[in-house]
């Protein structure tokens, strides 16, 4: 017998599944999971792959950066050794140049003696007096050793301003040298600071936007033809200066020879002017001296013509007093007999004699007179080319300072040949 509360069981509510539903949701569970399970595969097969690519990548990247870095570091390297070299050789010219602007300085300097002591002998040569001031070749050389030294000295002020000039570009050209060396020089510790940095460095991190380009960012072609264009200046320059160094010592020869050919040439016309002066001092005094001889000689004339003179008065007074006595004569015995002729001829020709001598008398004495006065000026004359002759002779003794300052200074000898006063000093004196 069936319990009655057996009877009176309820069933669950809800949707039933028949088996068949049970067993095809189980078959669909399983085939999704196997789906899911073949996807996930595939997925972490890729996942393995792209960590195998991307590691791959990364690691070629990092090489790949890193031997772009140790080129650029090269390349960077190798700009700065030539930006190096050629700031060593631009130092070592404006060395040279500099070298050479001060020599060409004291080649200036050195025109101002012969300049004073040109200056000097033509005012020495102002304290000529008459005739003896005259406008001999010495002062026409004088003057253009001037004019020469006047000369020579805008020469070489040119070019002591063209090596200033040059040296003022030089020192630009440097100093562009100088910047884009410790550019070069900061970027290539930077550089290598990048090179030393591994993924293991502790200074290592993340950075906001690092892939930002900077303002005033240049492209490699810029960057290599910045420094080549600093190189090729700098070379252009040191050109110039070698050009200019080399102008620099042509002209020092060429001034140097210019004022040591006046010089010699100066030095030889007042060695003749000399000479001439000399000769002509020395045939003035003959000449004074023979006048002198003369003026005496003729006073000694003059003395004996005025003796003569006075011995014909005691003949004229005798004379005289006969005719004058025989007058006296009484009647016929005043007789114009041969006595009375002879005595008439006597006393005119006394008194002619007498006339002669006074005559000839007054001729000496105004030769006596014009020889003194001629003697005075001869005197007068010798005395001005005597103080004409110290005067050259002082002038000389100035100039004595030049030929010293050559023979001890020991300047430099001259690259220009002389082509038109070789052998001057050997010349004799006309």
């Amino acid at each position: 017998m069936i319990p009655v509360n057996m009877a009176t069981l309820s069933s669950k509510p809800g949707l039933r599944y028949s088996v068949s539903d049970w067993a095809t949701n189980n078959k669909q569970i399983s085939h999704t999971a196997e789906n899911k399970r073949n996807v996930s595969h595939e997925i972490r097969q890729e996942g393995r792959a792209l960590r195998n690519e991307t590691t791959s990548k990364t690691n070629w990247d990092e090489y790949d950066s890193t031997r772009r870095l140790s080129d650029r570091i090269n390349d960077v390297t190798r700009w700065k050794e030539n930006l190096k070299a050629c700031a060593q050789q631009l130092d070592a010219e404006m060395d040279a140049l500099t070298l050479s602007k001060e020599e060409t300085e004291r080649a200036l300097a050195a025109t101002l003696l012969p300049l004073e002591v040109t200056a000097e002998c033509l005012n020495l040569r102002e304290g000529r007096r008459g005739m003896e001031l005259v406008c001999d070749p010495v002062e026409a050389e004088l003057k253009k050793e001037v004019e020469v030294i006047d000369g020579a000295q805008r020469i070489l002020q040119q070019c002591i301003d063209q090596a200033f000039e040059q040296l003022c570009r030089l020192q630009e050209a440097r100093q562009q040298l100088t910047i884009d060396l410790q550019d070069k020089i900061e970027a290539l510790d930077v550089d290598m600071s990048c090179l030393s940095l591994t993924i293991r460095s502790p200074e290592i991190s993340l950075k906001p936007n690092p892939t930002r380009v900077p303002p005033g960012s240049t492209t490699p072609q810029q960057w290599e033809q910045f420094s080549r264009y600093n190189i090729t200046r700098a070379k252009e320059e040191m050109q110039a200066s070698v050009q200019i160094r080399e102008n620099n010592s042509i002209t020092r020869a060429q001034v140097q020879n210019e004022l040591e050919a006046q010089r010699m040439t100066v030095e030889f016309a007042l060695r003749k002017r000399t000479h001439h002066e000399e000769q002509a001092y020395h045939e003035m005094q003959w000449q004074l001296k023979t006048t002198q001889e003369e003026i005496a000689e003729l006073e000694k004339d003059i003395c004996h013509l005025e003796e003569d003179m006075q011995a014909k008065t005691a003949p004229l007074k005798l004379v005289h007093t006969r005719l004058e006595n025989r007058i006296k004569r009484p009647g016929m015995d005043l007789c114009r007999d041969e006595v009375q002729f002879g005595l008439v001829d006597e006393a005119k020709q006394l008194e002619a004699t007498i006339l002669a001598l006074k005559q000839k008398l007054a001729h000496a004495q105004h030769s006596l007179q014009s020889l003194k006065q001629h003697e005075a000026q001869m005197m007068e004359d010798l005395s001005r080319k005597q103080d004409a002759l110290s005067l050259e002779q002082r002038s000389n003794q100035t100039r004595q300072c030049l030929t010293l300052g050559v023979q001890t200074e020991g300047l430099p000898s001259a690259v220009v040949p002389l082509t038109n006063s070789s052998g001057r000093h050997k010349l004799d004196l006309a």
